[in-house]
């Protein structure tokens, strides 16, 4: 017999792993600007300036310096 929940949990998505800039640093949460020009509240701790990768708000690692290019769909 399969397994009810599991079968559940394959229909929900996985957040989205999104890279941005640290705009703003609170006491644990940081404030992260997104390349399309949204903001994210994100757990972690990082420096001013610095790129990095978050997902689910939370900070996952330091993203690399590379230059950005947005494509519209």
């Amino acid at each position: 017999m399969r397994n009810l929940y599991e079968q559940f949990r394959q229909l929900i998505p996985e957040p989205p792993l999104q890279a941005g800039t640290v705009i703003e640093i609170g006491s644990g949460v940081v404030t992260v600007a997104l390349p399309g020009g949204g903001l994210i509240r994100a757990r972690g701790n990082s420096a001013v300036g610095q790129k990095v990768f978050v997902r689910d708000d939370a900070i996952e690692g330091i993203a690399p310096s590379l230059p950005l290019e947005i494509i519209e769909i």
